[in-house]
């Protein structure tokens, strides 16, 4: 059988992966399972509104674990029989999976021009704040002195105040994006070293996540983009996808982010290299989505190649995706003692502060600090136009736009002298 009789009814109220999960609940034999969901309604989310719809479904229980005024919805596990009252509801607009997510420098930085630039033009994300939205960031050296750099810290899976990463990704990744390589006198250091990073932890120890968690972090950084002096946010995460970007409420998120004036850097994911494997959140169309190359410890970017793992496009929808590449191969950066990873993979260690890491997750925060480069040398730059930059001048590849995207992120352009005239231009609108 395809699925309980009423969810041919109500089809249209659902997105793909909830029909997918109903018709798996339903194969199981187990319609007493819950679900765990998004629920979009058609206005604002008020207690009046959600006093409607506990009235709708009488007395199954609706328990709200999250708001999600973002999206105009909320969080909640949900029975079958929950789901299906809640789907007849005319102020529901839409009810989505609340799907998982996970944890998809020394030659890298250099050899994508950062390193150069830092030299020559002193730029160095000075006065630019990226969010990482990951598992949580470790007060590092190379991130707190001379000066302590993380700016804020937001933990939505403990409450906790202090900066902590039980998982270990994160801080490689705020290492990757700002790191000021103090503790290997400067070896291993990020494209930014000297931005700010606020840490926002959507990730457990394991490197997952639900939906719902990770677009709470999104709008905690919209709301308070003003007061941290948000600019970026770099996301190493992702999972895979069978909808478009308008039937994803994570992917509807990153594009409100946009909106509200942050570039959203996101991994294109660790599934290649087969077609239509760019992962979500990456398929959203104004992100800028990464791809990983291997650079082979060389600052020549001529010989790199795009690693077998790194997702390929279209994105669901047919965008063409990744927009860009970066080395993501076997790359040094900062090491959170006692986490996860640095239990469990201790031969990944470099001295006693460094770690390596590969994937799509460590080429995207290679970009989110070229872009807090530009960003520093132009603050008026909207996030289309930075990204319009990166992809413009990026060292092309000779591949598919779906491979490499526009090729591999080279910042060496912010080495030219500006012509007034071609900055007016790229200021425009």
């Amino acid at each position: 059988m395809d699925g309980p009789s009423w969810l041919q009814t109500y089809s249209a109220k659902m997105n793909r992966p909830l029909r997918n999960k109903v018709r798996h609940i339903h194969a199981s034999g187990n319609p007493s399972a819950a679900i765990r969901v998004i629920i979009q309604l058609k206005g604002r989310v008020t207690p009046a509104r959600l006093n409607a719809l506990q009235q709708h479904i009488g007395s199954l229980p609706l328990p709200i674990i999250r708001r999600l005024p973002l999206i105009r919805s909320v969080a909640s596990n949900v029975s079958m029989p929950c789901l299906e009252r809640m789907c007849s509801w005319n102020g529901i607009g839409k009810i989505y999976l609340d799907g998982i997510k996970k944890t998809s420098l020394y030659i890298a930085t250099p050899s994508i021009g950062a390193t150069a630039v830092r030299r020559k033009t002193g730029l160095t994300g000075k006065g630019i704040n990226i969010a990482v939205i990951d598992t949580g960031v470790y007060p590092h050296p190379d991130l707190t002195r001379p000066v302590n750099r993380i700016v804020a810290f937001k933990d939505w899976i403990h409450g906790r105040k202090k900066p902590y990463d039980d998982n270990g990704h994160g801080t490689h990744i705020a290492g990757d994006c700002a790191g000021n390589g103090r503790e290997s006198k400067g070896k291993y250091r990020g494209p930014a070293p000297e931005a700010g990073i606020v840490g926002v932890k959507v990730l457990d120890r394991q490197g997952s996540g639900y939906d719902s968690t990770i677009i709470k972090g999104i709008e905690w950084c919209i709301l308070h983009r003003r007061r941290l002096k948000l600019r970026i946010l770099s996301m190493s995460l992702g999972g895979p996808v069978n909808t478009v970007c308008s039937d994803d409420p994570l992917c509807q998120a990153v594009e409100k982010a946009v909106r509200a004036g942050l570039v959203a850097v996101i991994a294109a994911g660790n599934s290649g290299p087969r077609r239509r494997t760019i992962e979500s959140p990456g398929s959203a169309p104004s992100a800028i989505t990464v791809g990983a190359v291997d650079d082979h410890r060389s600052i020549r970017q001529a010989d790199d190649n795009v690693m077998w793992y790194s997702s390929r496009g279209p994105a669901r929808g047919g965008r063409s995706k990744p927009d860009l590449v970066a080395p993501g191969e076997t790359i040094v950066s900062l090491r959170a003692p006692g986490s996860v990873l640095d239990r469990e993979y201790p031969y990944l260690r470099v001295g006693t502060d460094y770690f390596i890491l590969s994937g799509t997750s460590i080429s995207t925060p290679l970009v989110s600090g070229t872009a807090a480069q530009l960003l520093q040398r132009d603050p008026s730059l909207s996030p289309r136009q930075v990204k319009e930059a990166l992809k413009k001048n990026a060292f092309r590849l000779g591949l598919g736009p779906n491979i490499a995207g526009s090729g591999i992120v080279n910042v060496r352009f912010l080495l030219k002298r500006r012509n007034p005239r071609s900055k007016r231009k790229l200021s425009k609108g």
